[in-house]
């Protein structure tokens, strides 16, 4: 494997941008959703602009929100609302993080409806289930993850489930202790998976969506590598496969998934960096593409994007890395929901790079198509435009 700032693609980028996906669901022009660090920084909360998937091109970011360290994101499905977590250890004097609700105004702009809090600090992730009536939290501080009911105002309600995670692991430093780093519902919205750094496990919890109750599911987890550090998770489409990335390993699992039971069954554990990088570096984020053909790591530290395959059997390849010196800490990345275009933030360096996903190789192009400036970028979200 040759790592490099270029690469010879078979493709032309203006073939791969107007190229078609087979297996994709084509969307319509999105409007983009940037969650930021703001302690210590110039940034002064979520931003939002305008993302063309014809040509890749973007509006100027603009200040939706002022809030502080939205760092994660997730839309509600009804388009109408945003949720972000606050990863702040203190909220109102409590040590506590918080998760805030917003309704979203014709212009884009994000009206504040309420916040609360999430019984741990530093909340890190979030998503929300299928159904669409709770959010779910992982706090990293503390090392937690719980449900928080859906108004139906879109407000943020009670706290419906916490779990407190318990055990540690091989890393003195790291993992003296839990730290939920992300969790995601089952498309079925029958499980919640739960990866924890300081565990080195994946925690699988069978989620009632009619009571918003989590409870350990039969198994009620799986384990990695001791020392890996589990920190975030994608179902490939169809959800019979998932990823976890593991951000002290450098490395990502792949897993058959059953949706009756729940149960991961690890198939493969493939490392994001070559031989040649002997740096430090941590993972951060794993995406899988919309046509299931693909799987994406972001690399902290050696500051790049990998590319792996997918082959018949589920089993990943690499194929390509992709790496800038104006990507600094590529902490979030993600696909537009068409698979044409990918977001790669760099939270160093206050940018966020829009590449065209090569249809025939599934890398992202050489050079980016687009660049915003956001400061210390950290998760972007979408919104398809109609």
């Amino acid at each position: 494997m040759k790592y490099s700032n270029e690469r010879t693609l078979p493709a032309l980028l203006a073939m791969s941008i107007l190229g078609a996906f087979s297996g994709t669901i084509m969307a319509e022009n999105v409007r983009v959703y940037v969650g930021t660090y703001t302690n210590g920084t110039k940034s002064e909360g979520i931003y939002r602009f305008d993302l063309d998937t014809a040509t890749g091109k973007a509006t100027e970011p603009v200040v939706a929100a002022n809030v502080t360290n939205p760092s994660f994101l997730a839309v509600h499905r009804d388009g109408k609302h945003v949720y972000a977590v606050n990863e702040i250890d203190t909220q109102n004097g409590k040590k506590t993080g918080g998760m805030t609700a917003f309704e979203i105004q014709p212009n884009g702009d994000l009206k504040l409806l309420n916040a609360v809090e999430t019984g741990g600090g530093a909340p890190c992730h979030i998503t929300i289930d299928p159904s669409g009536k709770y959010a779910f939290f992982a706090n990293y501080g503390g090392g937690s993850s719980g449900a928080v009911a859906i108004e139906p105002d879109g407000s943020l309600g009670k706290i419906a489930s916490f779990v407190q995670h318990t055990g540690s692991s091989v890393n003195p430093q790291r993992q003296q202790g839990p730290h939920a780093h992300s969790i995601n519902a089952h498309p079925n919205g029958k499980f919640l998976y739960v990866a924890d750094l300081g565990l080195d496990k994946v925690l699988i919890f069978a989620f009632d969506p009619a009571t918003g109750k989590m409870t350990p599911a039969k198994p009620d987890h799986v384990a990695v590598k001791p020392g890996s550090g589990p920190r975030h998770f994608a179902f490939a489409p169809g959800a019979k496969r998932a990823y976890v990335i593991n951000e002290i390993g450098n490395t990502i699992v792949a897993f058959d998934v059953n949706p009756e039971t729940g149960e991961l069954t690890p198939t493969q554990t493939i490392p994001t960096l070559g031989d040649e990088y002997l740096g430090k570096s941590f993972t951060a984020e794993v995406v899988a593409h919309p046509n299931g053909k693909f799987v994406y790591g972001s690399n902290r530290g050696y500051h790049s994007i990998t590319s792996f395959a997918v082959a018949p059997d589920g089993s990943l390849k690499e194929i390509g890395n992709y790496m800038s010196d104006k990507i600094d800490t590529p902490r979030n990345f993600a696909l537009e929901p068409s698979g044409k275009w990918m977001l790669i933030e760099g939270q160093n360096t206050g940018l966020i790079e829009v590449h065209a996903i090569d249809s025939a190789t599934g890398t992202p192009g050489p050079k980016p198509v687009t660049t915003v400036k956001v400061p210390t970028p950290v998760c972007v979200r979408f919104l398809p435009l109609k």
